[in-house]
């Protein structure tokens, strides 16, 4: 793996990011540990997670991957807040009084003094957003995160926390983490755009289109137990629909004549949109990493990616971004 600058900040992280979301859940504590091994050793600097992952558990799993393996100083770790970790009133959301505890729950969680990349895991409407943002700020001044970033926001909502941002002086975002893959292109229109214009860096989840691209689902067959499909049915109307399937059919053809797998294939494609600062990449089990880290070997020129039938299109699936 190559290492990139992430925006315009200073931090510098592999090209590939590994997503957390299946360790501890999905890929059992021993099938975890050789996930990130495995990432490490082929280069790899980048873990993100977040602490509503499996309600904190991932978090602590990773805190105990660091400890026995002593690299926490040659990794960048990055984690979210938002999702809620209580029954109580003020146990999710952006809040000041939410996020100055989950902070100090993560970092306890995960072993470690500082957070790399703190970001916010979606909007929350129901805070004003200078009082998150005068939050979070707080949280670099005091040392217990280096860096901030976003993920699935919209357009308008980035650009307004942007803005506060910078007529405040306070900390801005420094990336942006969307949904992005050949299925779902939504972000092409304003997100990238305002990115590249506002010099955030971009971490795309989901490149793989939650295992569609792989094509493990085929249209009209039950979905398989214990996949990511069958556990999130909020994924459904995206990707479970007509106009999927034949972009689909069209992709898996393309995977066939280059004589490369579909997962690989799909992490290339995403690796070839050059506003694609880091794609992050997950897997439940060591095979499926290894056999998506193989779309890092494939280049494709900008004629190659445009040209395969389910990408030359145009035709998106969904607008939204599906929360994770």
């Amino acid at each position: 793996m190559n290492i990139v600058q992430l925006g315009r900040s200073g931090l510098r992280v592999s090209s590939l990011c590994l997503g957390t979301m299946t360790l501890g859940r999905e890929a059992d504590e021993e099938t975890s540990f050789a996930i990130m091994d495995h990432f490490t050793e082929k280069g790899g600097t980048f873990l993100d997670t977040a602490d509503g992952y499996s309600t904190g558990s991932t978090e602590a799993l990773i805190g105990r991957w660091l400890k026995d393996r002593g690299n926490r100083d040659k990794l960048v770790l990055a984690t979210k807040v938002f999702t809620r970790m209580g029954e109580g009133p003020n146990e999710a959301g952006l809040s000041r009084i939410h996020i100055v505890r989950a902070v100090d729950a993560s970092l306890k969680r995960l072993g470690t003094d500082v957070i790399d990349l703190y970001q916010i895991h979606r909007w929350d409407s129901s805070v004003p957003i200078e009082e998150t943002l005068d939050a979070l700020d707080d949280l670099v001044r005091a040392g217990k995160v280096r860096y901030l970033g976003c993920s699935n926001l919209k357009a308008y909502q980035l650009s307004r926390m942007l803005e506060w941002s910078r007529r405040y002086g306070r900390s801005r975002f420094i990336s942006l983490q969307p949904a992005y893959n050949a299925l779902n292109r939504s972000i092409e229109s304003e997100l990238l755009p305002l990115c590249v214009e506002e010099g955030l860096g971009v971490l795309s989840y989901n490149p793989l289109a939650g295992g569609m691209l792989t094509g493990k689902y085929r249209r009209g067959a039950a979905l398989p137990i214990g996949s990511r499909m069958e556990a999130f049915k909020n994924y459904h109307d995206r990707y479970l629909t007509d106009q999927a399937f034949d972009l689909l059919e069209a992709f898996l053809a393309a995977a066939r004549e280059r004589g490369v797998t579909p997962a690989a294939l799909a992490l290339a494609w995403v690796i070839g949109e050059k506003r694609i600062t880091c794609p992050i990449l997950g897997a439940r089990t060591l095979d499926q990493l290894k056999d998506t880290l193989g779309g890092a070997e494939i280049a494709l020129t900008a004629e190659e990616r445009e040209a395969i039938p389910a990408i030359g299109s145009g035709r998106w699936v969904g607008e939204d971004p599906v929360y994770r």
